[in-house]
């Protein structure tokens, strides 16, 4: 089973939009090789629009030039990623960072290119053509690059077929496919013949389903047929988003386990929006970042950093090399709220889930305007002996009889393993 813990990588998106260049992937591969392997980060992934040769930023150019094989399907743009001249794909690229110790991923969209559709390309496997398979009345609202797939005909899933069997040979680890999650059930046929298609392939890849939010009432579909998806639209550094990210992972939290994670989103920290301004980093403070990834971790989202890692300060490398959070994240089990409340007049939210080494995990969050301190009694997750209370971000270990005492600060968190 693929997954067994959620995925932990990079993303290009949050710093690079539709514009990140092989000289870029390369770079911060060989930063989280060099400082972020170790403590579990793994998963290289180049998002949207990687075979657009005039790509510059995060907005698209709409029916713009896409490139493209003889049989429909999309390959990267020689001039952002030069090793993939001579038809050798995205193979090197994926080379070069499995020499790292890494993985590799690429974000694709549900469909066929309009492009290939428009000049009626062939379809490898079959006697069908890109005009024969397309689905014209079905186009993203967002990107208007691809057309979707007819699931009944014989050509839809021999074009599924032929790309999976591409991104196989190029050695892709991560799919990330967009326009495919939100929208169901319209598109759920095509959902279910694209990732039969992967997972025909002879290659083990991870598919993440983008982008949110996600239905509920189809869990148990996302389940069975992907290994993440996403729980909300984009996430971007503003705290009403974080704190609207409390609401979705209750809901979802037991929809959680081995091979298929609920997705929170990447992680919007250090330099972000580099196509637009170099100097732009995170606006989240400290404490909130802080809040998001002892949630993130308590919940066992998948962990995907957004920023230029090459830019990262020692806080925001703090983050993600926390060896206390990043257990949680690997050990936390039947994560859930238990509580929301105003304490002294300040929103409070408390977290629990077993640890599968032993022990139980408690995280509060204090969603108010104001610093607080708050006692949380051990009968509120069930504890009725006295622990030892280890702060993970802290290292600070104290004695708790029938509570914990906590201090926090506007839009911060602590995280506790109590044993």
């Amino acid at each position: 089973m693929k997954a067994l813990t959620a995925p932990m990588g990079w993303n290009s998106w949050d710093c690079y939009g539709a514009a990140v260049d092989e000289a870029t992937v390369r770079k911060n591969a060989e930063f989280m090789a060099k400082h972020l392997k170790q403590y579990g980060w793994e998963y290289v992934v180049v998002d949207i629009q990687w075979s657009a040769p005039n790509a510059t930023c995060h907005e698209y150019e709409p029916f713009g030039e896409l490139c493209m094989d003889e049989y429909s399907r999309l390959i990267p743009a020689v001039n952002r990623f030069p090793s993939a001249a001579d038809g050798k794909g995205f193979a090197p690229l994926a080379e070069y960072v499995h020499s790292l110790g890494l993985k590799f991923g690429i974000h694709i969209m549900r469909g066929i290119p309009r492009h290939a559709v428009h000049k009626n390309l062939k379809i490898k496997g079959t006697d069908k053509t890109a005009k024969d398979v397309a689905r014209s009345s079905s186009i993203c609202a967002w990107n208007p690059d691809m057309y979707g797939v007819n699931a009944e005909t014989e050509g839809g899933r021999a074009y599924y077929d032929s790309i999976f069997e591409l991104y196989a040979s190029w050695g892709v680890d991560f799919i990330k496919c967009d326009d495919i999650c939100r929208e169901l059930p319209h598109e759920e046929a095509e959902l279910v013949m694209l990732s039969e298609a992967l997972h025909s392939c002879g290659r083990d890849m991870v598919l993440s389903l983008s982008p949110g939010p996600a239905l509920l009432e189809k869990a148990e579909l996302y389940k069975q047929i992907s290994n993440m998806w996403r729980i909300t639209d984009d996430f971007w550094d503003k705290w009403e988003l974080l704190y609207a990210m409390f609401e979705r992972a209750e809901k979802w939290s037991i929809h959680t386990g081995a091979g298929h994670w609920p997705d929170a989103d990447m992680l919007p920290i250090g330099p972000l929006l580099q196509d637009y301004d170099k100097s732009i980093r995170t606006k989240f403070t400290e404490d909130e970042q802080i809040t998001m990834m002892t949630l993130w971790s308590i919940f066992r989202s998948p962990l995907m950093i957004g920023g230029e890692m090459t830019g990262f300060d020692e806080f925001t490398m703090s983050l993600l090399t926390n060896e206390g959070i990043l257990a949680m994240h690997s050990n936390a089990r039947h994560s859930h709220q238990v509580w929301k409340k105003e304490i002294d007049g300040v929103e409070h939210i408390l977290w629990t889930a077993a640890c599968s080494d032993g022990g139980q995990y408690i995280a509060v969050f204090n969603t108010g305007d104001k610093a607080s301190k708050v006692e949380i009694p051990l009968a509120d997750v069930e504890i009725y002996d006295a622990v030892t209370a280890t702060e993970l971000w802290s290292g600070e270990t104290v004695a708790a009889d029938k509570a914990v005492s906590v201090k926090l600060n506007i839009h911060g968190a602590k995280a506790f393993l109590l044993k």
